[in-house]
């Protein structure tokens, strides 16, 4: 198949995936995702949804694909059902692959940008960085347009302390000095829409918005906008008491992420550049 057609296959069809395929149906492009479960259920509009077991024929087909399923303890579970389909891609334009700015680690506070080097703290975070190597050796091999994608903490609809805090789940941690970098999933959006739009195969991308903050301050911050006295500071040290293995270990690493590149290379302007306009936003929103 060749044409001047726009097909996006969602290899993983989440929280980033559904918001991409929202926008990128409003702009008239066909787009297609899997999901794990072998029935497949009533198709969610404006996506067709086929079973991740089935997906060679629509991976055939797309012009553009977005992988966004973790790996497991055996790997990329992409590439492990489906290499064989990325060897012989006609129409492909762009792959674009979601990892983390946890392959950094700890760098005790240090901004890093993608030319740091990768040293992990958590075992989630160490599988990041072989998927990448499996995905950069795929695309070497079979000459794939791959762009990686290492994400921030991710917040929007649905997904943001203001959904906490009318939840009676929010908790100021303070642990002084200790900034996490986070990007509202909209500025996501716009920047992997602008990667397609001008593809570098071989990229790699740190996907963060302006300013790393504390915990503390981003959760009152919410309470704020909602007019809610908010809770006590809790000191890091009780709180971690109750913490679950993966809650605590986003407490492992303090680090701030760089976002200058892609700025730079594809022309990225921040619709929320710090959490007070993401957060403000979506007040306003309901």
């Amino acid at each position: 198949m060749s044409d001047s057609k726009n097909r996006l296959l969602c290899v993983g069809f989440g929280y980033v995936a559904q918001a991409l395929a929202v926008s990128l149906d409003r702009a008239g492009w066909d787009v297609s995702g899997t999901i794990r479960a072998k029935k497949v259920p009533a198709q969610p509009k404006p996506v067709t949804v086929v079973p991740f077991a089935e997906a060679g024929p629509a991976i055939a087909t797309a012009t553009h694909i977005l992988i966004s399923i973790p790996p497991d303890t055996r790997g990329d579970p992409v590439l492990r059902r489906h290499a064989s389909h990325f060897a012989t891609l006609s129409d492909l334009r762009w792959i674009g692959y979601l990892s983390t700015t946890g392959v950094y680690g700890d760098t005790g506070g240090r901004a890093v940008d993608e030319t740091a080097a990768l040293v992990p703290t958590a075992d989630r975070s160490r599988r990041r960085i072989k998927a990448e190597f499996d995905w950069q050796d795929q695309a070497a091999t079979n000459a794939l347009p791959l762009h990686i994608f290492r994400l921030a903490g991710i917040y929007g609809p649905g997904r943001s302390p203001l959904d906490q805090a009318r939840a009676g789940t929010a908790r100021r941690i303070a642990k002084p000095g200790h900034a996490f970098s986070r990007i509202h999933v909209e500025d996501i959006v716009q920047a992997l829409t602008l990667s397609m739009t001008a593809p570098q195969p071989g990229a790699i991308y740190n996907l963060c918005d302006d300013e790393a903050a504390e915990q503390i301050d981003v959760v009152a911050c919410a309470f704020s906008l909602l007019g809610i006295e908010p809770p006590p500071p809790v000191d890091f040290k009780e709180a971690v008491k109750t913490m679950s293995p993966m809650q605590r270990s986003f407490w492992d690493d303090d680090r701030r992420i760089d976002n200058g590149r892609v700025k730079r290379e594809l022309g990225l302007t921040l619709r929320y550049p710090t959490y007070r306009e993401g957060l403000a936003a979506l007040h306003s929103t309901g």
